[in-house]
């Protein structure tokens, strides 16, 4: 019996050394994270609204109707692309009767250069009169200036239906386009919208936080894709902008962020955004492990590790979360 004894106080000895050794070889890559109050800023989540720098318009400089068009919603288009072409039939005709005064205009001159050359040859031999002579000389300046008139008016007429191009002020993307062929649009009128510039996200707080908003405080948009990881597709960006005004009891600001180029415009997006500083206690996010959809950290005591249940949220803080409960500042956790 009291062999029986032995041997089983023996069993749960090396059983206990046992575990006392696989959990030390558990942990003998482990270290250690202390736990410390630290200033975050005190991120907001609101929308945002995607705007362009520059939205410009395409206009018609002559009045008339259009003929064709060359792009449609969404184009991308360059400086001077042609946005579509407008026709005024009575250009046409104005051209037509100046390329008849023309040809008469012409047809006047070399009369009057002939007559002139007459009237020199009989001057020379003193068969005519000095008047004669100067009547023949001005009538040959007399129409040749008229044909450099109705020439200049040619031109003008060219110019005028050249015109008649839309073309594109600025590099940059079609947003409306309020134009079909056959449509009648007048000098000055908007034929359409072109987003130009870089994108940016336009902010709008309450009036609450104007004190608090600081240029180039750090911004973060939300995974535009419905589901994503959490921060997987975060885009980060700074305050560019603060607008002076108060409208309608909100503070405006402007967040210039990179890859907004694919988004639409006009597109509402989520933000956090700073508006403020508070205190917080960070942990590193692989300190910690979920049992039956429980957060637990392992606290590294002098009586030895203890298992403790914690809330954490995200503190858009890389790899570090927030720890909401369950620690204090000075605590030591363990990490892998």
């Amino acid at each position: 019996m009291r062999q029986h004894q032995r041997r089983s106080s023996a069993f749960r000895s090396a059983a206990l050394a046992l575990l006392l050794t696989l959990a030390a070889g558990e942990r003998a890559g482990a270290g250690e994270f202390l736990v410390q109050a630290r200033t975050i800023q005190d991120m907001k989540a609101m929308f945002g609204q995607v705007e362009s720098r520059d939205i410009v318009a395409a206009r018609a400089r002559i009045g008339g109707t259009i003929l064709s068009r060359s792009v449609d919603e969404g184009t991308e288009v360059k400086a001077g692309d042609v946005v579509a072409v407008v026709a005024d039939e009575k250009l046409a005709l104005q051209a037509q009767s100046l390329d008849g005064q023309l040809r008469a205009l012409d047809s006047q001159l070399t009369n009057a250069k002939t007559a002139f050359e007459r009237a020199k040859s009989l001057m020379a031999g003193g068969y005519t009169t000095q008047a004669a002579y100067d009547q023949a000389k001005t009538n040959v300046d007399v129409l040749q200036h008229q044909l450099e008139s109705a020439r200049s008016q040619r031109a003008v007429i060219a110019q005028q239906t050249d015109e008649g191009k839309i073309l594109a002020p600025r590099d940059g993307r079609v947003l409306t386009l309020a134009i079909v062929p056959g449509s009648v649009v007048l000098p000055g009128e908007a034929v359409a919208r072109i987003a130009s510039g870089a994108t940016f996200l336009r902010l709008s707080l309450p009036e609450r936080h104007a004190a608090l908003l600081r240029l180039d405080a750090p911004v973060s948009i939300a995974p535009r894709k419905i589901g994503a990881a959490n921060g997987g597709n975060a885009r980060q960006g700074r305050i560019a902008k603060i607008y002076p005004e108060i409208d309608n009891g909100r503070v405006i600001a402007d967040a210039e962020v990179e890859g907004l180029a694919d988004y639409f415009v006009g597109e509402r997006v989520q933000v956090h955004a700073p508006v403020g500083e508070r205190q917080a206690l960070l942990i590193p996010r692989a300190a910690i492990t979920t049992r039956s959809g429980v957060d637990y950290i392992r606290l590294l005591r002098p009586e030895g590790a203890l298992d403790v249940a914690v809330v954490v949220a995200d503190a858009q803080q890389g790899d570090l979360v927030e720890a909401v409960t369950g620690l204090k500042a000075g605590d030591k956790v363990e990490t892998p």
